[in-house]
């Protein structure tokens, strides 16, 4: 992708990516942390933080993992950002 174009964020992904962030701070872990103990490399990581990525239900269920998190619980801090993101 060049420098000067745009890749659309769904809100969804956003969202999501706002949640990851939000309990991978809480938990005091860096992207590369959290990408180690997840199994999938840093770019995606932060791609996953930015709503670029669409992730599969699996690196879903590790991700919750790494982050101490059922995977239910990430799911609704990512709705509950998705209705404050509508709300504004």
């Amino acid at each position: 992708m060049s420098s000067g174009e745009d890749r659309h964020v769904s809100p969804d992904h956003e969202a999501l990516g706002r949640a990851v962030r939000a309990l991978r701070e809480a938990a005091g872990l860096s992207q590369e942390e959290l990408a180690a103990r997840c199994g999938v490399h840093r770019t995606y990581l932060g791609g996953i933080e930015r709503g670029e990525r669409n992730v599969s239900f699996g690196n879903l269920t590790r991700l919750a993992r790494a982050l101490g998190v059922e995977t239910s619980r990430l799911l609704a801090d990512a709705e509950a950002l998705r209705r404050q993101s509508r709300q504004h």
